[in-house]
């Protein structure tokens, strides 16, 4: 007779089995030692999810996905006293930070806690650590899985004290379509034995390198701003933790030494003291093991503290203790001689991360107490003592899409903020520079600094950030009023907490005038990328659109130039009302049927004034020579934001190209050979329209056929000077332009400015700038010698920029030149830039 086992027994039995066996190391799973080879991300992933199944430690969470579907995964590990109380941990976490989440509000929505927790004794101080948010800095990865068996291993006495008070995340692999490229590129090119002569193919990396994701964004500048699937789903997680500590893994040039914090100047104002204290006592205990093991490191140099959007900065101005951590690799292979004649290995890379992620740990757990005191006071100071100059913040919503826009960044980030106020104030005008009266609407947003999240609000909406150090490792200006082009006041008088929570305020426009059974026309405002993603939904239904070259009135409404109007006329099927509508529902537009073509001020819909929309095919530059951020941004606008077709064509493959078949070149940053051809020319003369970014703007200068030239500066201010070898790197900087604000003068009366007022925010990173162009050519946007608003400009690029074209059209034959001297989709956070990209595409002709 066979005695029968309950099946809770049976699953017992095996759980007990799985949890009480041998935890495999990465070497032993893998079935090679690591650092022999580039480990692919899935088995990255299938290791995690192997220890997550054989220690009773590790909780594993799938946070999101990628764009090519891959998963993105954190392993949370604690100790037995914890595992089981992660949820619990979590939320008393962001208690002390003076957070509760609002699920009513929808997932993710944060404010302020009405009872903020307290610190006990068993309350855990929280590492995080991000490793290979560049793809192509791939030894992190392999390091993220030593640490974590070393976390979890029965035999490592010293992990299992720190995990007595100490909660670990890891997340092995932050951008997993970038590691995949530039793994699958590197193995499918290493021969048997790795070559470490730099000069081997296994070195080059082909364009667009692995360092960028699906759509080659840097999402290591993502942060703040999150544009991309990846960056919402992670920091949207990381924004329910908020964890003491928090470590960038990543990799530099190979002839590097490893740098770890503290780091280097320029430090925004608003980081506290105790943040640089922590960092530099991490990175003493770092230093500790590099010189035990003899491996070289520097300290206070080129990373510093002050863009937002880091995977450093962001956490730091979200109370925690953030550092990068760099080690030298990139393009290294498996093995690359240094020009000091030294071979560094992808067993170097990995040991020197794997150490510091174990450092930085053990400093945590032995600094808990602290960390925890420190992250709480942190918070403490933000809801009743913010920094900065202003205390209260007031948008007003001159666009109901911005606005939109604009709250949403605001959730995803834990700002909070209201509707609803209607009073006058005194406040600094980010437009005029200059404190003056003013109303409140109750459609404006009103934003008080007395709340948790107030030092990351005041580092996204201070109209000028303060730079001690002008040597920076990126752009020093990202004010949002700017970044979004709507007008803003900063307040010196507190705006005080409502007597409950402040909570969010789904932004909904006015009433509109009801649809007809069977309107004439419809209008719709251009105003926003919303104008545009609504013109393509209607363009590949094969909707016939126009737009108003001028103002007009009609159904006591006023409308600008661009203003979108569909006719009844030459949209003769029986489904034209619901097409219509349903674009403008899809895009969240707002409609305004119309019952007859008579206006009420201006011009007639039938006015030759009113002009067809041609629906494009556009071809979009790519491949070597081109800058893949650059090409990318335009890509995801294309497929991401707007929803319109574009083909992509390597230059290399343009002369094979049927150029006729297209309308629409563009051409972003990049440095092209032979550029312009002769049937590229021909091709605009016939009716195309080029569109030139940036540096492709720089190659069109002077040549033949192209009025674009450049305007330098006065040849006087630029004779030879004697110079001295030290001030080398500083004398350098006089030139540069590390990403500015300057206002352009605009023509919006042009296509190109439909939409905008007559003035447009630019993000300059160079000190290009050009001559004016031809009569018979149009000078759309021009900058003035009073033209700089915030970030840091050299002294020789603030005597440049001044007095010259940044945006123009120059009409060619049949066809047009568009000339975008800056990037109006920088990072597709500069908000207020993607209509003109919009108006460059579809409007002008």
């Amino acid at each position: 007779m066979i005695k029968k086992i309950p099946l809770l027994a049976v699953c017992l039995g095996c759980l007990v089995s799985a949890f009480g066996q041998k935890i495999q190391s990465p070497s032993v799973f893998l079935g090679y030692e690591l650092g022999t080879r580039f480990t692919y991300q899935y088995r990255v992933t299938e290791y995690f999810k192997y220890v997550a199944s054989v220690s009773k430690n590790v909780k594993l969470v799938q946070y999101g996905t990628t764009n090519e579907d891959r998963p993105l995964v954190a392993a949370f590990i604690a100790s037995d006293a914890n595992i089981d109380r992660l949820e619990e941990i979590r939320k008393n976490n962001i208690g002390l930070a003076g957070l509760a989440e609002n699920k009513a509000l929808g997932n993710g929505f944060m404010q302020t806690a009405t009872n903020p927790a307290t610190v006990t004794a068993n309350t855990p101080v929280i590492v995080w650590l991000s490793y290979n948010v560049h793809g192509n800095e791939p030894s992190s990865s392999e390091a993220a899985m030593l640490t974590l068996f070393d976390m979890v291993d029965p035999d490592n006495a010293k992990t299992k004290t720190w995990l007595a008070n100490t909660v670990v995340v890891i997340d092995p692999c932050l951008n997993p379509d970038g590691h995949e490229r530039y793994v699958n590129f590197y193995n499918s090119v290493k021969g048997a034995v790795p070559d470490p002569d730099p000069a081997a193919r296994e070195h080059a990396e082909p364009w667009p390198g692995g360092r960028v994701n699906h759509y080659y964004f840097d999402l290591n500048r993502d942060w703040a701003w999150q544009t991309q699937k990846e960056s919402k789903a992670r920091v949207g997680l990381y924004n329910s933790w908020l964890p003491q500590v928090h470590v960038d893994f990543h990799e530099q040039g190979y002839n590097a030494p490893y740098y770890f914090a503290p780091a280097a100047e320029p430090f925004h104002r608003d980081i506290t003291p105790w943040q640089k204290e922590f960092q530099t006592t991490i990175g003493k205990n770092n230093a500790k093991y590099f010189d035990q093991n003899g491996w070289l490191y520097f300290t206070k140099e080129e990373f510093d503290l002050l863009y937002p959007s880091y995977g450093d900065t962001y956490p730091i101005y979200n109370g925690s203790i953030g550092m990068t951590y760099e080690q030298g690799g990139i393009g290294a292979g498996l093995a690359i001689t240094t020009r000091t004649g030294d071979v560094l290995t992808l067993k170097d890379r990995i040991a020197h991360h794997h150490s510091n992620s174990l450092s930085t740990i053990e400093t945590a757990s032995a600094n808990a107490a602290k960390a925890v005191t420190e992250f709480k006071k942190y918070f403490d100071n933000s809801r009743t003592n913010p920094t900065g100059e202003y205390k209260g913040y007031v948008i007003k919503n001159d666009n109901d899409d911005k606005m939109q826009s604009l709250t949403e960044l605001l959730r995803r980030n834990g700002i909070q903020y209201k509707f609803g106020i209607k009073t006058s104030a005194t406040g600094y005008n980010y437009f005029s520079g200059k404190t003056e009266r003013f109303d409140i609407d109750t459609r404006d947003i009103t934003i008080s600094a007395y709340q948790p999240k107030s030092v990351l609000l005041n580092v996204l909406l201070e109209p000028k950030t303060f730079v001690a150090d002008s040597n920076t490792y990126d752009i020093t200006a990202w004010s949002l009023p700017y970044v979004y082009g709507l007008r803003a006041y900063g307040l010196k008088e507190a705006i005080k907490p409502a007597a409950v929570p402040i909570v969010d305020v789904v932004l909904t426009p006015p009433l509109a005038t009801q649809p007809t059974a069977h309107a004439y026309a419809y209008v719709a405002a251009w105003q926003s990328v919303t104008s545009v993603q609504f013109l393509s939904g209607l363009l590949q239904k094969n909707v016939k659109v126009r737009y108003a070259e001028a103002p007009f009135e009609a159904a006591g409404k006023k409308f600008g130039a661009g203003s979108l109007i569909i006719t009844k006329a030459g949209n003769a099927d029986a489904g034209f009302d619901a097409v219509v509508r349903g674009a403008a529902d899809n895009a969240g537009i707002e409609l305004t049927p119309l019952t007859t073509g008579f206006v009420d001020k201006g011009v007639d819909l039938g006015s030759a004034s009113v002009h067809f929309i041609h629906p494009p095919k556009v071809m979009l530059m790519s491949g070597e020579g081109v800058s893949s951020e650059a090409m990318g941004e335009i890509w995801e606008y294309f497929e991401q934001q707007i929803g319109y077709p574009v083909t992509l064509i390597n230059y290399n493959n343009l002369g094979r190209a049927k150029l006729g078949d297209f309308d629409v070149i563009i051409f972003p940053d990049g440095n092209y050979q032979d550029f312009p051809s002769d049937d590229l020319q021909n091709w605009v003369k016939a009716g195309g329209k080029l569109i030139a970014l940036q540096g492709a703007v720089s190659q069109l200068a002077g040549k033949k056929g192209f009025d674009i030239k450049r305007r330098d500066a006065d040849t006087l201010k630029n004779k030879p000077s004697l110079k001295i070898f030290g001030n080398r790197n500083r004398d350098n900087i006089k030139s540069t332009v590390p990403g500015a604000i300057y206002k352009i003068n605009l023509d919006n009366t042009h296509p190109l400015g439909f939409g905008y007022p007559n003035y447009y925010y630019t993000l300059k990173l160079t000190d290009d700038i050009y001559a004016l162009l031809d009569d018979g050519d149009w000078n759309v946007g021009t900058v003035k010698k009073d033209g700089y608003v915030a970030g840091f400009v050299g002294q020789k690029g603030k005597e440049k920029i001044r007095d010259g074209l940044l945006l123009g059209i120059q009409p060619m034959g049949r066809g047009s030149v568009v000339y975008l001297v800056d990037d109006p989709l920088f990072r597709s956070f500069w908000e207020n830039g993607k209509l003109l990209f919009g108006n460059a595409v579809f409007m002008v002709q």
